[in-house]
């Protein structure tokens, strides 16, 4: 079996979701080649992986070969990830050479729609495990199988996604097989003020950013009674404009305005792998967030969490907003201090056995590592 597994994108927080399957399955015997698009990517690679799981891996780095593709990169790529897709065009030998491909997003379907490799096993070990309705399209049925996180995963793509039941494999998530066991502790909270993690998105039809997020960040500014990590999705600040194809929007994040940066208990973070590796949502003892699926990260230990209706969306009884269930849900940032006050209040009593609910029908875990399992299911299924 020629397995392969591809990271291609403009940022790195999608590795963790399929290393450590790469890394079981080169212990399992197989010869493993792992794709990486940019210099970035392989430096996390080889990060995450260390010197004696790089070396059991075949790293090969893609790359932009076309004169019109390089074109088409420096014309939209401020605006769209165009790198990203023509990636798959100008290196479809390497994928033709390949009998599995795991990925972890939709956009490499374009190798079976537009290039015609039928042939190719294509497994999807989605980044993320949240409740955006982007994440049960129907796109998911084209993946030859999918490996999920837990029941609420299968569940909701046989039932919105028309995914045959065959075709999914429960297999934990990757990424915790990479998170650290102790704590980490930022310089800031030596302080021992209670610290709040600002999570947002960066779709803007479903992000707090762009009409709440400077407001919260001004509020903090002038707290004297917690800290703040302002964490946002990666890819928030990493272009000009923001656009979604999955509702088509476009928005400006802005910039960090130099007062939040000078703040001593605020710490700002829009670049970092930090922001990948669950750094932030370990660290925090507050969520406040909004779409994100971060938020099943930060559950792995239940804590307050708070989310914030930028869009006013009429969420109760919306699967797509079922983790608004785990914290009060705010209309507005008005009295901020009062309604973090309230949240860690009723924590234990109100929101706890509700996180708890929601973790366990969202992540399978078991005993044995996530990334063996899902290795152990695509030998089973390919081998």
């Amino acid at each position: 079996m020629r397995i392969g597994f591809l990271c291609n994108h403009d940022q790195i927080h999608q590795i963790a979701h399929s290393l450590p399957i790469a890394l079981a399955m080169a212990d399992l015997g197989h010869d493993v080649l792992v794709a990486a698009s940019s210099d970035a990517i392989v430096a996390e690679i080889g990060r995450l992986a260390g010197p004696e799981g790089l070396a059991k891996l075949k790293l090969v780095r893609l790359d932009v070969r076309r004169a019109s593709s390089r074109l088409v990169e420096r014309v939209l790529g401020e605006i769209v990830p165009a790198r990203k897709l023509v990636i798959y065009r100008d290196n479809l030998e390497l994928f033709r050479s390949l009998d599995v491909l795991v990925v972890t997003e939709r956009t490499s379907l374009l190798l079976k729609q537009r290039y015609g490799l039928h042939d190719l096993k294509m497994v999807l070990a989605d980044h993320g495990a949240g409740d955006r309705a982007i994440g049960f399209g129907a796109s998911a049925a084209q993946f030859d199988h999918i490996l999920a996180a837990g029941p609420k995963i299968r569940d909701r793509l046989v039932a919105e996604a028309g995914v045959d039941p065959a075709n999914i494999t429960i297999t934990g998530y990757a990424k915790f097989d990479t998170a650290g066991t102790q704590r980490p502790v930022l310089p800031m909270q030596a302080n021992s003020r209670p610290t709040v993690l600002y999570n947002p998105h960066l779709s803007p039809h479903l992000s707090s950013w762009y009409t709440m997020g400077r407001a919260v960040m001004e509020h903090f500014v002038a707290s004297d009674r917690y800290n703040l990590i302002f964490a946002p999705h990666i890819m928030l600040f990493h272009r000009r404009f923001v656009v979604t194809i999955d509702r088509l929007r476009i928005d400006r994040p802005g910039t960090v305005d130099p007062r939040w940066l000078a703040a001593p208990n605020i710490h700002v973070d829009t670049s970092s792998r930090a922001l990948t590796d669950m750094t932030y949502t370990r660290a925090a003892d507050v969520y406040l967030g909004d779409v994100s699926s971060q938020v099943y990260e930060f559950l792995r230990e239940p804590r307050p969490c708070l989310f914030l209706n930028a869009h006013h969306v009429d969420y109760a009884g919306d699967r797509n907003y079922a983790h608004w269930q785990a914290g009060p849900v705010l209309g507005s940032v008005d009295d901020l201090d009062a309604r973090i006050d309230h949240a860690i209040a009723s924590h234990d009593a109100t929101y706890r056995p509700v996180q708890e609910q929601l973790f366990a029908y969202t992540f399978d875990l078991t005993g044995e590592p996530s990334g063996v399992r899902a290795a152990r299911a695509i030998t089973a299924l390919y081998a």
